[in-house]
């Protein structure tokens, strides 16, 4: 153990060796008065993806990416070591700009994970990540390197639905190859490894029951689960050949009254689907179906189906026995 130590502090004294050598070279000697401008260096971005493939290929929805550069023209070079006084600190660019590369990079990522992209401007969900750090230091000697996102998932109706802020570090990097860009390189893989996709997924993806959501209205959009409740209907009546209306009667505000509507005549089956505007599992319970019979020569014929109730049976069901005017 003392011995890997000491070789961990003589890495470390060699590599500020090489450094010492290398801004001499390049400032001059210190004596020199005459303030020199900052040099530039720029680093390379890459990033090679190493996960697996069409993992999130049942999503029911899509999702838009919106990428944000929210860094306040702080320098990519943080802190670094005044070696010369007679010269600024260098200055740090990126070949790509971080924003461009950050966007590149995560399409590929997310279209390689199963994502649909731009799949669908009305029902997708938006994915906006702020990049909020791009950083590297040289500290002791090696250099460390700092990149920190802020995420927002939002729905189609601009609901947020998740946020995370995720940072990808790494530190001790001494080798002399292209050591600035292992550090970014290396801490903008960890970022995009820490980001919990599993979770991100989990919102594109239509809940089962709509128990699981109890609070999700109706649009008539198609993108809840109480939308694709199929409800089994089955209205008789005797004699046959009377005609079917339905309308709703609702006790919550959340859910407006409708006028009578025509299904069809007796014996009347069919499954469809919820299509009440507002209508949520929570507020269903205050809502109902009214189903009325007609018939020329019978007096009409009215019933009341709770919309729980049905969603729980799925079905709604009865017969009506008409009786001559």
């Amino acid at each position: 153990m003392l011995f890997k130590q000491h070789k961990i502090s003589a890495v470390r004294i060699l590599s500020l060796f090489f450094v010492s050598v290398w801004a001499f070279m390049q400032y001059g000697c210190v004596t020199n008065q005459k303030i020199k401008p900052a040099i530039r260096w720029t680093v390379q971005l890459k990033y090679k993806q190493q996960q697996s493939t069409n993992i999130f290929t049942d999503l029911d929805y899509g999702v838009k990416l919106n990428i944000i550069d929210k860094r306040t023209d702080k320098p990519i070079l943080n802190q670094y070591p005044s070696l010369f006084p007679n010269r600024p600190k260098p200055i740090i660019t990126t070949f790509p700009d971080i924003q461009s590369f950050v966007s590149e990079t995560m399409t590929q990522y997310m279209r390689l994970l199963g994502f649909a992209l731009d799949a669908d401007l009305n029902t997708d969900y938006m994915l906006q990540i702020e990049i909020a750090q791009c950083e590297i230091n040289m500290i002791n000697g090696t250099w460390d390197g700092v990149i920190s996102f802020n995420i927002q998932l939002s729905d189609n109706n601009n609901n947020v639905v998740y946020r995370q802020t995720v940072t990808g570090r790494t530190s001790n990097v001494w080798s002399y190859n292209n050591t600035m860009e292992n550090a970014l390189n290396k801490a903008y893989a960890n970022a995009m490894e820490n980001m919990d996709w599993s979770r991100i997924a989990s919102f594109l993806k239509r809940a089962e029951t709509p128990i699981v959501e109890k609070n999700e209205q109706v649009t008539g959009e198609g993108d809840t689960a109480l939308e694709h409740t199929i409800i089994r209907w089955y209205i008789d009546s005797a004699p046959k050949g009377a005609d079917v209306f339905w309308r709703v009667v609702s006790s919550t505000p959340d859910v407006k009254n409708t006028n009578q509507l025509y299904l069809g005549t007796t014996p009347y089956e069919s499954t469809e689907s919820f299509d009440i505007k507002g209508l949520t599992f929570n507020n269903s319970g205050d809502v109902q179906i009214e189903i009325s019979c007609e018939k020329i020569g019978y007096s009409t014929q009215r019933k009341r189906f709770n919309v729980r109730q049905a969603i729980d049976q799925k079905e709604i069901s009865t017969k009506f026995n008409l009786i001559e005017e």
